[in-house]
């Protein structure tokens, strides 16, 4: 692919809130990919000059303006904006190496039922791999011979290529869950639709997390979201399983608890809106109990 392209095959999604100066890096070496993807940026509600900076220092840029913050539901956004047949996500503290995003399409291209590719993360400013890493790398989950690397029932949304067709026939990003673990419902609903998602080792993007950070509120969406998930798409074994087996991880402090009360207030609509994934997807999600109880990175710590 190359700038002059017609017809590109693959966009970027960047949704923002309150980054301007994450946002400018993440742009300019997007700018910079040789692949010369187009871009949209979804704003967040910024209240920094954010869209200011873009509209002036990023004119190729298409940006969405939205009025409140949508959270993880801007991204939905961005799809509809795109022409192009894959997508890859991106955070506003996350940008792609160049070649991978050529990688994707190449991937995408040749396996027509491969719904989703998660890149290998490095942590910057040391290059560091992510600690998330070996859980992806050692998937246990059983795969056809095709698929480019270790099946997944779960992507990191700012770091994943998605084919837009099976994005869309999921329902994107849920208005429930807003952020915080977001991505966990939507891999489960790709993969009860015959998705498969991976991991994908040639695939690499970079995380250089923001200091302006919410880590309280973004970990109590996190456990809420998490224990959502679990009951409206699992089997009642597995979702007391993992009810269990995150309350018995999380902090005893204030936060967790208001994570627990918030669930708790959802059960009306995720009763109501319960859906059971197949049963090939709730032995997978068996599978992995284990590696994830065993996970360094899926503490829910600040």
């Amino acid at each position: 692919m190359s700038g002059t392209d017609v017809n590109p095959r693959i966009g970027v999604v960047v949704i923002t809130h309150n980054r301007r100066r994450e946002l400018k890096r993440t742009l300019r070496l997007l700018e910079e990919l040789p692949e010369s993807p187009p871009i949209v940026v979804v704003d967040n509600a910024s209240s920094d000059g954010t869209v200011r900076a873009v509209e002036k220092e990023h004119p190729g840029v298409h940006l969405i303006r939205s009025a409140v913050n949508l959270g993880a539901i801007g991204r939905n956004l961005g799809v509809e904006a795109l022409p192009t047949p894959y997508v890859a996500f991106c955070d506003d503290d996350t940008w792609w190496e160049p070649g991978a995003l050529e990688r994707a399409v190449q991937l995408l291209d040749e396996h027509p039922r491969l719904g989703a590719i998660t890149a290998r993360l490095l942590v910057e400013p040391g290059g560091e791999e992510d600690p998330l890493t070996p859980e992806l790398r050692h998937s246990p989950l059983p795969c056809p011979v095709w698929l480019p690397g270790p099946a997944l029932l779960g992507v990191l949304a700012g770091v994943t290529v998605f084919r837009v067709e099976a994005f869309k026939r999921a329902g994107g990003f849920s208005s429930r869950l807003w952020l915080g673990g977001e991505e966990e419902l939507l891999a489960l609903d790709l993969a009860a639709d015959g998705w498969w998602m991976c991991w994908n080792e040639s695939m690499v993007a970079h995380h250089e997390a923001s200091v302006i950070r919410e880590p309280r509120r973004r970990r109590r969406q996190g456990i809420r979201n998490t224990l959502w998930t679990a009951w409206l798409r699992r089997a009642p074994c597995g979702a007391f399983a993992h009810t269990r087996a995150v309350l018995g991880s999380v902090p005893p402090d204030l936060t967790s608890a208001l994570a627990v009360i918030d669930a708790l207030a959802g059960l009306p609509w995720v009763l109501r809106e319960r859906e059971r994934v197949p049963a090939h997807v709730e032995d997978g999600l068996r599978l992995l109990a284990e590696p994830r109880r065993r996970s360094a990175a899926r503490r829910y710590v600040d």
